[in-house]
């Protein structure tokens, strides 16, 4: 049996990372998939995955991206019920990240559009 996932998104928030009891190191972040299709109204929907990074991906994570870049993610999917306040039960799924790559940055998108407002002759 196999348990792996694959994903190409942008970073929803500023990552952080959370030291636990113990010393373990993690960053939990959300990664904006948008769909290959469009909605009744033409735009396209984005599906929201929770992603948790362990160790010292999380730090380098955490040092090197920031909101809106675009990140790839190779895991595991991992689920656990959650207790509704009203006696329910949820099932809430959640990636382990066993590999991150860090593939554009908002910085780099910006100094792109610095360089091409420089190239454009003023009117």
């Amino acid at each position: 049996m196999n348990n792996q996932i694959s994903l190409i998104g942008r970073i929803v928030r500023e990552p952080e990372v959370k030291e636990l009891d113990g010393g373990k190191k993690v960053s939990n972040i959300t990664v904006a998939i948008p769909r290959s299709y469009k909605n009744a109204d033409g735009e396209y929907e984005k599906d929201y995955i929770d992603v948790s990074i362990w160790g010292d991906m999380a730090k380098n994570t955490v040092e090197y991206c920031k909101q809106d870049d675009l990140i790839g993610v190779r895991g595991r999917i991992e689920s656990k019920l959650i207790d509704n306040e009203d006696g329910t039960k949820t099932k809430k799924y959640n990636i382990i990240a066993e590999r991150v790559s860090f593939l554009s940055t908002a910085k780099t998108k910006r100094e792109v559009k610095e360089t091409e407002d420089l190239d454009e002759p003023e009117m």
